[in-house]
């Protein structure tokens, strides 16, 4: 019996690339910075290119079809009909240079006439099952737990292989270009710590939201004598954050709870740290959000804020790759919203700083360790989930590397009754020693 392959090439008797060309042409261009590879070994582009694009199986073009643009082109290479050969960030940054006008339902035409040549027409086909399914009302607890938990619980080993010994998922900090990984994360702990005065005050209440698998708590907690109440609505980096903070001996000083920032009732504290958790809060959200956490800080006491931004905000819609496979229901919005916000609720901003160019190099180092160990990752979450990161990250870098998206940190203050903030009146004491 023949294959499906070879049913399909019976529709057309020319080479797939001089087919799928005009559809080609539409998505890349004349000219493309890369070379496309198709499934009978034909070639379309610069083979001199930034790397190769291989389209494996026309239900690649199905996929397109029934998806014009980013939904249709992730989820064939989520579920492998296309895959790259080269460097993934810059294959990316080349299918990003192409007009957002030929990536859209324009492609709808083209698209249809390609897949009648070559045998790709019929129903569409089931997504990857790795796309988020959330049910309830949007950023509800319950709503919010199963986004949070089918970004965060696939594993406390492949997040190890990701990220490296800092167990840290959120942007470093280099300060210093010759940083490693785990110094750049250590450097943003600390950046962290001494903006929220932590280092002045030994034994300064720490609450830290989204606290992932502890790295920031226990820092705190080790380098300046914090007593850290650390919360994430994951029982996986719960169970592992637990696990490190009895190795590290800081049982006495790092508490980790399973608990949603809503449920933190009446207990008052120094210091606030929210590090790449305000992404999943959501605009409707905020204000709440900024009030509850300033209800919960002394006079005197700071709130650290760091999370990805977008002008004039953006939610992670539907119709989007990272919406549907990655961050179900984020949201990254306005750093100038987010600071109208905090002062809403009864902040005083005293600082903002972009780390962007900070992100971008730190994905590019996690990329890299996901691609030195790929075997392994695939072992640990199966081909589909690792590609799902591989092409999450490499296009989050490729965002920060061109500013469609930046991340901030915003600090808060609570000033006390007589107006005295307890801020330094310089960023120097925020500079983290030279060696450290």
């Amino acid at each position: 019996m023949a294959s499906a392959t070879q049913s399909r090439r019976a529709h057309n008797e020319r080479p797939a690339a001089a087919v799928v060309e005009p559809l080609l042409r539409r998505l890349l261009g004349p000219a493309p910075a890369l070379q496309v590879e198709l499934w009978d070994g034909t070639s379309y582009g610069n083979a001199d290119g930034v790397g190769t694009l291989r389209i494996s199986s026309p239900d690649a073009v199905r996929r397109i079809l029934w998806a014009p643009g980013e939904l249709g082109l992730a989820r064939a290479y989520v579920a492998g009909d296309i895959d790259v050969d080269g460097d993934i960030i810059a294959l990316v940054a080349a299918l990003r240079d192409v007009a957002p006008e030929n990536l859209g339902a324009s492609t709808l035409p083209v698209a249809l006439q390609v897949a009648r040549r070559v045998g790709a027409l019929g129903r569409p086909l089931p997504p990857p099952p790795e796309e988020a399914k959330v049910r309830g009302r949007k950023h509800s607890r319950e709503r919010d737990q199963q986004a949070v938990r089918h970004h965060y619980d696939v594993g406390n080993e492949f997040y190890e292989l990701v990220l490296g010994d800092a167990m840290t998922y959120s942007c470093a900090y280099f300060d210093r270009p010759d940083r490693t990984l785990r110094e750049a994360q250590d450097a943003k702990h600390d950046l962290v710590c001494r903006k929220l005065g932590l280092h002045e005050r030994a034994g300064a209440r720490l609450l830290d939201v989204g606290c992932g698998w502890g790295s920031m708590a226990m820092h705190a907690a080790k380098h300046h004598r914090a007593s850290v109440v650390a919360i994430t609505i994951s029982p996986e980096q719960v169970t592992r954050a637990k696990e490190r903070v009895a190795a590290a001996g800081l049982q006495d000083r790092v508490e980790i709870r399973l608990q949603d920032y809503r449920e933190i009732d009446g207990e008052p504290f120094d210091a606030i740290s929210s590090i790449g958790m305000f992404e999943h809060v959501g605009k409707r959200r905020m204000h709440e959000y900024f009030k509850l956490l300033r209800s919960h800080l002394k006079p005197e006491g700071r709130l650290l804020n760091h999370a990805i931004s977008s002008r004039a905000g953006s939610a992670l819609g539907g119709r989007s790759f990272t919406g549907r496979y990655v961050f179900p229901d984020g949201e990254l919005l306005d750093v100038g919203d987010v600071v109208l916000a905090m002062e809403d609720a009864g902040f005083e901003v005293r600082d903002v700083e972009s780390l962007r160019e900070h992100y971008a190099q730190t994905l590019r180092a996690w990329v890299a360790n996901l691609d030195a160990s790929w075997d392994q990752a695939v072992h640990l979450v199966g081909d589909a989930r690792a590609r799902v990161w591989r092409l999450y990250m490499a296009g989050s870098a490729v965002g920060f590397e061109d500013g469609g998206i930046s991340i901030h940190q915003v600090l808060g203050a609570v000033a006390a009754a007589n107006g005295s903030s307890g801020m330094p009146r310089t960023r120097e004491p925020w500079i983290t020693p030279r060696g450290a």
